[in-house]
């Protein structure tokens, strides 16, 4: 079967659900490529006339809200100890760096950090969790994560349509290559917020390490 006409049998609400469930899990806390899935849902509507952009924006906005407030009762009823034991099980998600790389932005940015995560592929895993963890009062949380999930997961779905639509002749011919720049762009989402972790773990040390005095 050729991808085109694959991609016209997959039924529209295993696309709604896929990207819900799939976004929800991520911001509960669970590492999951929710951004490479909801890009590759975008570019999917703006090629397929079954799929319904405003219902998979909304099923996107609902997961990153839903999974968002479970992922802050989670880290408030479990608070530090989950960190730490999130850091044992996921070492390359939850380790000590990447929590201190988030911890450093939640003290900067305060309720913001759960809005300005949303953009961030590693902070989206961390904001719920970690607001719960600092036991940041859920009203902010709420408004953050609320103006957060609406603005990230609507607003990516309707430029990633835009321009789906605007491209959409050569979409169509290539629509396995779209897939790949979903992929590519999320995979190096995620290498940049690596490095980042890697820069504020060297910060960390250098302020934690003890100053030697020198004696005339």
């Amino acid at each position: 079967m050729h991808i085109q006409e694959w991609l016209e049998s997959v039924p529209a609400v295993s696309v709604y659900l896929l990207v819900g469930v799939v976004i929800g899990l991520e911001s509960l806390g669970i590492p999951l490529p929710g951004e490479i899935v909801l890009v590759s849902a975008a570019i999917l509507a703006a090629t397929q006339d079954h799929i319904n952009p405003y219902v998979l924006g909304a099923c996107a906005t609902a997961g990153a809200i839903i999974g968002d407030s479970i992922g802050y009762l989670i880290g408030r009823k479990g608070g530090q100890p989950l960190l730490q034991w999130a850091g044992r099980k996921f070492p390359k998600h939850f380790g000590p760096d990447h929590v201190a790389m988030a911890e450093a932005k939640f003290d900067k940015w305060g309720m913001w950090a759960v809005f300005f995560g949303r953009f961030v592929a590693l902070l989206r895993i961390f904001a719920g969790p970690l607001a719960g963890v600092l036991k940041m009062p859920y009203w902010k949380f709420l408004i953050a994560n609320v103006l957060g999930g609406i603005v990230w997961a609507g607003g990516t779905t309707a430029l990633i349509y835009s321009v789906g639509i605007v491209a959409e002749s050569w979409l169509k011919r290539f629509s396995w290559l779209g897939l790949v720049a979903a992929l590519l762009f999320g995979v190096g989402s995620f290498i940049l917020m690596k490095h980042r972790a890697k820069k504020a773990a060297a910060a960390r040390e250098v302020e934690e390490s003890p100053v030697v005095a020198t004696v005339d």
